[in-house]
Order: C-alpha cells, then sequence, then structure tokens
C-alpha cells in the first residue's frame, strides 16, 4: 500500500520554518555549485570562441601556447604558398603571421596584471570577423600604435582611448578599442606584427593562423610539413581546437578547487536536511503508528520520508540555479594558464549545469533523508500509538 503524495505535501506546509532552513542551506549549496560550473563553462566559452572552425593555426612542435612558440620567417614565407591556404579577395594568401607577448599593466582596482599584447598581420580582421571596432580605429601598420580589447580597457589603467601605454622602450598610441564578442581577444592588445618584432629584436613569430581550404587540403598540408625536414617541427592544427586545449588546465583548476568547496559546505546542507527529517519523525511519532497500524508497508514509509526531503532539496537546487543564473550578467578575470596573462570571462549557465545541479540537490536529499526514513520506519507500531 502506497502512502499519498498529498500526505507528504501536507506535512511539507505544517513544517514551513524548518522546511524554509532546509530548503535554504541546500540552495545556498547548489548556488556555490552551479557558480564554479558556470565558471569553468565560462572560460572554456571565452577560450573555443576565440577559436575558429575555418581557420589553423601553425605553432611550433611541443610548445603549449604561443608565447613558448617560434615560427621562422622562413617557414611562414614557405606556408603560405601551400594550396591548403585559402586566398581572399585581392588573390593573396588569407594568413596573418603573429607574435605574442605579456606586458604589465596597472589594474583600476589596485594590483598589476600581466596583459597578452599580440602582433597581428593585415589580414586579422578578416580572419576573425568576430572581431569589430568598437570605438576609435584601427592601428596603422607601421606605426607604433595599438588597439585594446574591451575588457582590457575597462579594467587597466592607462589603457582608454587616446591613451599612451609605455613597453618595450617605446610610447605606444591607443587608436581604437575592439569588440571581441567575449572571446579571449577581448583581454588583449593588437599591434603591427612588424613594429613588435623590431622592438622587441626578435626575428620569429610566435604563430601562424590562416584559412584553410577545405579539411582534406588541411589534413594533406599535415601531411606534407611531417615529412619536410625544413618544417616537421611544425605542428598544424584547427584554431578552435587549439585554444580549446588552452582552456583545459584552467578549467580543470577551476572546477577542482570549486567542487571542494562546495563538497565541504554540502556535508553541512546534508546535515542540515537530516536534523529536519529527523526533527520530523520525531514530531510525527503518532502519524507514523497510525500509518502502520492502518497496513501501509516499512518501505512506503521510507518512500514517504525519502520523497519530502527529495522535494525539500529539489526546490533549494530550483532556487539555487535561479540565484545562480543571474551571475550571467557579471564578469570576472583570472589568470590564463596558457598565456600566463589575465583573461576576463562571463559566468555562462548551460543545460548541463543545470542538470548536474538537480542532480547535486537530489543526491544531499536522498542522503540526508534517508537514516530518519529508515528510522520512521523500523518504529514500533504499539509504542508510536502510545506516545499519543
Amino acid at each position: 500500500m502506497k502512502i499519498p503524495f498529498y500526505y507528504v505535501l501536507r506535512n511539507f506546509f505544517a513544517r514551513r520554518l524548518t522546511a524554509s532552513i532546509t530548503i535554504t542551506g541546500i540552495a545556498l549549496v547548489v548556488f556555490v555549485f552551479a557558480a564554479v560550473l558556470m565558471m569553468a563553462h565560462g572560460v572554456e566559452k571565452a577560450l573555443v570562441a576565440t577559436g575558429s572552425n575555418e581557420n589553423a593555426i601553425v605553432t611550433r612542435k611541443g610548445s603549449n601556447n604561443e608565447i613558448s612558440s617560434i615560427v621562422g620567417r622562413d617557414v611562414v614565407n614557405e606556408l603560405r604558398t601551400m594550396p591548403a591556404i585559402a586566398t581572399g579577395d585581392n588573390g593573396k594568401p588569407l594568413y596573418s603571421a603573429e607574435v605574442t607577448t605579456v606586458i604589465n599593466l596597472d589594474k583600476k582596482t589596485g594590483g598589476m596584471s600581466n596583459v597578452s599584447v599580440r602582433g597581428v598581420g593585415e589580414n586579422v580582421f578578416a580572419l576573425r570577423p568576430q572581431v569589430r571596432l568598437a570605438e576609435g580605429r584601427m592601428f596603422a601598420f607601421g606605426a607604433r600604435e595599438l588597439v585594446v580589447g574591451k575588457q582590457t580597457n575597462e579594467r587597466f589603467r592607462g589603457a582608454g582611448l587616446g591613451e599612451k601605454i609605455k613597453f618595450a622602450g617605446d610610447f605606444w598610441d591607443i587608436v581604437g578599442v575592439i569588440d571581441a564578442g567575449g572571446s579571449a581577444f577581448d583581454s588583449e592588445i593588437w599591434a603591427d606584427a612588424e613594429q613588435l618584432l623590431q622592438v622587441q629584436n626578435r626575428a620569429a613569430f610566435s604563430s601562424m593562423t590562416f584559412r584553410f581550404t577545405n579539411p582534406t587540403d588541411l589534413a594533406a598540408m599535415k601531411s606534407s610539413i611531417s615529412v619536410d625536414p625544413r618544417l616537421n617541427q611544425m605542428d598544424v592544427e584547427p584554431e578552435r581546437s587549439f585554444f580549446e586545449k588552452q582552456s583545459e588546465a584552467l578549467a580543470t583548476f577551476l572546477r577542482i578547487l570549486g567542487l571542494t568547496i562546495t563538497i565541504i559546505f554540502s556535508v553541512g546542507a546534508m546535515i542540515g536536511a537530516m536534523i529536519t527529517m529527523y526533527t520530523a519523525v520525531a514530531n510525527r511519532t503518532v502519524e507514523i503508528g497510525t500509518l502502520r497500524a492502518l497496513g501501509f508497508r516499512r518501505r512506503s514509509v521510507i518512500a514517504a520520508f525519502l520523497v519530502e526531503s527529495l522535494t525539500l532539496s529539489l526546490i533549494g537546487g530550483l532556487i539555487g540555479i535561479a540565484f545562480a543564473s543571474f551571475l550571467s550578467f557579471f564578469s570576472i578575470s583570472t589568470m590564463n594558464f596558457g598565456t600566463f596573462s589575465e583573461l576576463a570571462f562571463s559566468f555562462a549557465l548551460s543545460p548541463s549545469i543545470i542538470i548536474k545541479s538537480l542532480m547535486f540537490a537530489a543526491i544531499m536529499g536522498i542522503i540526508g533523508g534517508f537514516l530518519p526514513a529508515v528510522r520512521a520506519s523500523r518504529m514500533n507500531i504499539v509504542e508510536s500509538l502510545r506516545a499519543a
């Protein structure tokens, strides 16, 4: 014989205060849990959005990022003639040989942080159509001018339109602000690659990004490079895949750190749920005895209390997710392990995060309600009725 669900709901409303406290505790834990997942997903989303499925990137084998990569000018000259590289409207190869470095800037909130400076070629906007000029103009190639990402512009002192930044022994004029649609380019500064090489006394680029004609030609290009002694130290991969790998270490670190904190908090929430359910058992001794006397089986009593605990936890989970969703309107920054520079990103909510958060809430409810439910099912019928 099953216990009607309305019995569970009646008891829920009869204990509004203790139920509300339990729901609040679970909601706070789920909020933290969802926030951690949203943070890691935000990092992945920002870095993945940096790459394009239509582009490929060339770096030196063994390098984990563009900072540690070296691509010689002779390599660029050799690669740009390969048929895998698409041509632009002017009939020229659509590529950008780039150099990446890091400088220090003062943050508006105090302290100092690293900012990535990317030297780019003339085809940069054709290769990255998601990037647009939000203010000012594009820098003039051949001049000591810069355009700064939107996040860099908002977070750092001296990174405003019309201001100057001094690095590599010279002053650079900021002539524009770019909006990269939430990708990592929003946290960068762009300059003419040739000018950047000149002031740093460098002879080689960091990477080469190009638009490939089709996946088949890209695979053929990769095969050709592997057997060419002049080029076999280079690695070619789709740009999106390259930046996905860049996000793995940071996202994993954030998940591990955040989940460790969440698990500690969840213990408190489960203890709170357990106390609530034990209190419910103590206050309903006669009811439990009556149910057993009417013929309800022990497993029905266990199910009733577990459903009640699960209902509390799921309500708390939904509230926690609802509050966590507002984090999507905020952006924060952290150190990007791949470039050793600051990366600004937004919290990002996804259907999988909602499902995982609700599952986490359900697990807390089941664990918190299991022992009280077992105790209720094992109560002696006669003693329970005598408690009246």
